[in-house]
């Protein structure tokens, strides 16, 4: 792959980057030498979005923390902003399979949680109201691995949903169609940028469709070991700059 097309030049325009596990630290902070190359990426011209599981309410500090007023990819796709104030669209899980997967979570004994617009509701506080609210994600979380596996295979056999996961203990069930990649594709149509002059930083499974249809697919160095392999090059991990290593490599290829 052509990683430049002139001498100190870059041929991505869009930095796509997930947060946990990636950009985020696992203390859930941004290191100064990440936020320094994120800031000195934007400096030159590239857009950098975020391309995340979470929603408004955990993601918003961040967003401002890095002064962006780029579009967001935020809740898996789910949520797509064209800057910090302006929503250019949400999609929701069909209100009888969010009960489906409510009911499947209850009877498996599973904790479980979702990102409806008014808030991130887990467990401890789901009452009978929720059932009235719109929801984008809804996630089960099971520490028993062959047990949240069977309830993966469960939920694929529905065929009703989008289905992946940001840990081996979890699901991430959105609706059918939205990924991480579709969201991150109509912000490229929206900025007149093609896949191919996108790079894209993820670690973990809910970001294989977009690190595989990136021009660059970045896997961390702490990645699922199946994203690693669709991936492109591999960084160093999210305790080591992992971030600001790959932006430095790739986008002003300098050597690290």
């Amino acid at each position: 792959m052509n990683e430049r097309e002139g001498a100190g030049m870059t041929q991505y325009r869009l930095l796509a980057l997930d947060l946990d596990g990636t950009t985020l630290t696992e203390d859930k902070v941004i290191t100064a030498e990440t936020r320094t190359w994120i800031q000195r990426a934007e400096q030159a011209g590239v857009k950098v979005i975020f391309a995340t599981g979470r929603g408004t309410q955990t993601t918003k500090s961040f967003w401002e923390e890095l002064k962006l007023q780029s579009p967001m990819v935020l809740v898996n796709g789910a949520e797509v902003w064209e800057s910090p104030e302006v929503l250019s669209k949400r999609v929701y899980i069909a209100r009888e399979h969010l009960l489906q997967l409510h009911q499947l979570a209850v009877e498996w004994d599973a904790h479980y949680w979702g990102y409806s617009v008014e808030s991130l509701t887990s467990k401890r506080n789901w009452t009978e109201q929720m059932f009235d609210r719109d929801w984008m994600k809804f996630g089960i979380r099971h520490d028993d691995l062959d047990k949240i596996q069977e309830l993966r295979h469960i939920i694929q056999g529905w065929g009703t949903l989008e289905i992946t996961r940001s840990a081996a203990v979890n699901i991430e069930i959105s609706p059918k169609g939205i990924s991480k990649e579709s969201g991150v594709r109509i912000v490229c149509d929206q900025l007149g940028i093609r896949m191919d002059q996108v790079m894209a930083i993820g670690d973990n499974m809910n970001d294989l469709k977009l690190i595989s249809a990136a021009g660059l697919g970045v896997a961390m160095g702490n990645s699922d070991d199946e994203l690693k392999l669709e991936a492109n090059a591999i960084t160093d991990t999210n305790e080591q700059d992992g971030v600001a290593k790959a932006i430095q490599k790739y986008i002003f290829q300098l050597a690290v």
